[in-house]
């Protein structure tokens, strides 16, 4: 089957990294074409993939095609500029060091997201303490759980936001 509403844009690596960045941020789904000396990027979003050029048209195809189908039924979470989270049907506002760190989660759905990255999110100016991010992420917690979203924690790594369901 194919998707034909869900667009793949087709992006040169490591020449077009820009670009790359640009299309991850607006949530476009992205297949890196990698040069044939360069080293394969490193990609931690499900949105994302790569094969090295030169390749077959039936590999890129394939490859094309699997981003598809996993962005066809993948529903990211939102968050506008008022600190409301949709997600699916549902939404819920948070207040605004709350909306920091759940945007900087969402910006990376799906994946973990360190403790230092967050923290720089929420507190720009420098971070209170290790515990006011714990506290903000067991609110943020609670608060997402209404909208079908789970934020899990990895283990001496960060967190992680992905669906409840």
């Amino acid at each position: 089957p194919t998707f034909p509403c869900v667009d793949v844009a087709l992006v040169h690596w490591p020449g077009d990294e820009a670009r790359r960045h640009r299309l991850r941020n607006r949530g476009v789904a992205r297949l890196l074409l990698v040069a044939p000396d360069a080293a394969p990027p490193d990609v931690d979003d499900s949105l994302e993939d790569w094969v090295r050029m030169p390749a077959p048209d039936v590999d890129v195809r394939a490859r094309v095609e699997g981003l598809r189908r996993r962005f066809s039924s993948f529903d990211t979470p939102r968050i506008d500029e008022d600190g409301v989270v949709r997600f699916g049907e549902g939404w819920v506002a948070v207040p605004p060091v709350e909306a920091r760190l759940v945007g900087a989660m969402i910006d990376r759905f799906g994946a973990c997201v360190g403790r230092d990255v967050l923290a720089q999110a929420a507190w720009p100016e420098g971070s209170p303490g290790r515990n006011a991010l714990d506290v903000h992420m067991a609110r943020l917690r609670k608060r997402l759980s209404t909208v079908e979203l789970a934020i899990r924690t990895i283990r001496s790594r960060g967190y992680l936001l992905e669906s409840a369901a």
